[in-house]
């Protein structure tokens, strides 16, 4: 596929610029030559155009009218239209170069903004991935890679489901939802180690695809996070609670403050939030009394 950048690169820019002098002469001198048999004036439309990659505005302006001027000049034409057909012939070189002046533009600008882009997200602190189909991970940061593999040194091309199952399911919604959302949810990193996460994820499309990009952090606080292992089983296809939630649960039925808690089961006061934060998201409650009320409705046997 032709890339503009590699004909109108700066690296190029005085082997163009040169040629397309070059194709003026030689036009014009051919022109001149087979003027009693054929106007060759349309051809001053490619070196104009190879030129528009490098010339200002006014620049192309000038080079157009120049090429108007030669064609007209050398053309085999009934002058009594001369001035009409000049005029015509600028304009159309002229607008063939400004358009192409004008869509380099915009690629150079398209570019410059995708490696800021790609700088800032490279160098951002928080973790930042983004996933196409079959949530596989397209992009990843180095953040991302030092929260998600231990020994390993590229996410790229892996799925992210062994990782964060919360963020491959809610990127199956991508075809229905355009809107960004946020979540918290446990993931797991390539040594095994759980951790809890806040996850803030948008869908965007991109040459028809719809992608998945993600920020996520790291807000387990340092303090274990335990998995479903030896944890009190699902009740009606609800989310389990392991050892720990279900104590926190017990305990917050029983009116005590995450303080008291803490005393209570020998924690810290963060590991307690952290655990809260956690029934939080698997009975999807937004606060403590929602909680206590879905406690009981769900797991009143168990508790």
């Amino acid at each position: 596929m032709f890339d503009p950048e590699q004909l109108w690169s700066p690296a190029r820019r005085t082997a163009v610029l040169a040629a397309s002098g070059a194709s003026i002469v030689l036009i014009a001198l051919l022109d001149w030559w087979t003027k009693p048999y054929v106007s060759l004036g349309l051809l001053y439309l490619f070196p104009v155009m190879l030129a528009a990659g490098y010339l200002s505005r006014p620049a192309i302006v000038a080079s157009a009218l120049l090429c108007g001027l030669l064609g007209e000049a050398f053309s085999s034409l009934d002058p009594a239209w001369r001035i009409d057909r000049i005029a015509l012939q600028t304009l159309a070189l002229l607008g063939c170069g400004l358009f192409v002046a004008e869509l380099l533009r915009s690629r150079r600008l398209s570019l410059q903004a995708r490696q800021r882009l790609r700088a800032l997200v490279e160098t951002s602190p928080a973790a930042i991935v983004t996933l196409g189909p079959a949530n596989i991970i397209e992009v990843a940061n180095r953040a991302a890679v030092e929260l998600l593999l231990v020994d390993e040194t590229n996410l790229i091309g892996r799925s992210i489901a062994p990782f964060l199952p919360a963020l491959a399911q809610a990127s199956r919604a991508a075809g229905h939802i355009r809107l960004g959302a946020r979540m918290r949810c446990e993931g797991q990193r390539s040594n095994g180690d759980p951790f809890f996460a806040e996850v803030w994820y948008s869908f965007y499309l991109e040459n028809g695809t719809t992608k998945v990009a993600a920020i996520v952090a790291d807000v387990s606080e340092n303090e274990p996070v335990l998995t479903d292992e030896d944890s009190v089983p699902a009740v009606n296809g609800r989310a389990s609670l392991n050892p720990r939630q279900a104590a926190v649960v017990r305990l917050v039925l029983e009116g005590l403050t995450n303080r008291q808690i803490s005393e209570r089961l020998e924690l810290s006061l963060s590991a307690v939030k952290n655990t809260l934060q956690q029934i939080f998201w698997k009975t999807g409650a937004g606060n403590r009394s929602q909680m206590v009320r879905v406690a009981l409705e769900r797991y009143r046997n168990l508790l």
